[in-house]
């Protein structure tokens, strides 16, 4: 079978069992990878040492993230247990270890300026939606307008990652910079269309003009738009609210996933008291 015939099979597969439109992408990227790095070996015929020493080679040679990595796990694993059902000698469930680093968190102030650097209405709309709600990107794409609940004050998110719907609350100021928004563009389907209205706004444009904004705000560390979902976590955290109610904000099914902000959140931290201050220091 064809590389291009198999991408096709793998992406029927995926989409019958509602895997998300950003995994089914990830997914067949993935499998280009591989077969370019196959060169002239076949799929079918791969054998656990060449497996082995394709993560080698994504983690030595291409310096591959821990998430990029585990992207590769799960889409081999899926090509060799699921659609080519091979036995191959290798272990498709191996535990990555995960570096301990935190993520970025911006300042309400920063976040502030941030917004305040967008003049663009809808550029304003995207990226307040997504500190606003604490949205992952593809989610914040394929928002519907029917999603907003304005009389409830909520906004739904339809089949987010596991597959499973949740709610999130939206703030009165919030709701009104998108009844702005939606007079000013009257979107059909999706709340943010892209070119033509049957399709999503382009994630690469989000992240293009985020990149300009933070410049624009003079925020100069390593922040991206996904920093938005975890300020909005850590923000609220900082406020006393529960982590639990937190962790059903964000989607997360497990509380340990949620339990990293607690590194980040000010609201313990501010009760701590350096020793330093018992001395003098003048």
């Amino acid at each position: 079978m064809k590389v291009a015939e198999l991408i096709d099979r793998m992406k029927k597969e995926l989409n019958m069992r509602k895997y998300s439109p950003q995994t089914v992408d990830n997914y067949c990227s993935v499998l280009r990878h591989f077969s370019k790095y196959l060169l002239n070996s076949s799929v079918h015929s791969v054998t656990g040492q060449v497996l082995t020493d394709y993560f080698d080679y994504l983690k030595t040679e291409r310096k591959a993230s821990h998430s990029t990595l585990k992207l590769h796990l799960a889409a081999l694993r899926f090509l060799y247990k699921e659609i080519l059902k091979q036995e191959i000698d290798f272990d498709f469930y191996l535990k990555i270890g995960k570096p301990e680093t935190l993520p970025v968190v911006l300042s309400v102030n920063e976040v502030q300026r941030l917004l305040d650097s967008v003049s663009n209405l809808k550029h304003k709309t995207i990226l307040s939606l997504i500190y606003g709600c604490g949205l992952r990107i593809s989610e914040l794409v394929h928002l519907k307008c029917a999603d907003i609940d304005k009389d409830r004050m909520l906004v739904r998110i339809e089949q987010a990652r596991g597959n499973k719907d949740r709610y999130v609350v939206i703030s009165e100021n919030l709701l009104a910079l998108i009844k702005k928004y939606y007079r000013a563009y009257r979107p059909a389907n999706y709340l943010f269309e892209g070119r033509h209205s049957s399709e999503p706004y382009s994630t690469s444009s989000i992240q293009s003009f985020f990149r300009k904004a933070k410049s624009r705000a003079g925020i100069t560390r390593k922040a991206t738009v996904h920093t938005l979902r975890h300020s909005f976590a850590t923000h609220l955290l900082d406020q006393g609210i529960d982590i639990r109610y937190i962790q059903e904000l964000l989607g997360h099914k497990n509380l340990a996933t949620t339990q990293i902000y607690m590194h980040i959140s000010t609201f313990n931290l501010n009760k701590v008291k350096s020793p330093a201050g018992l001395l003098q220091l003048d």
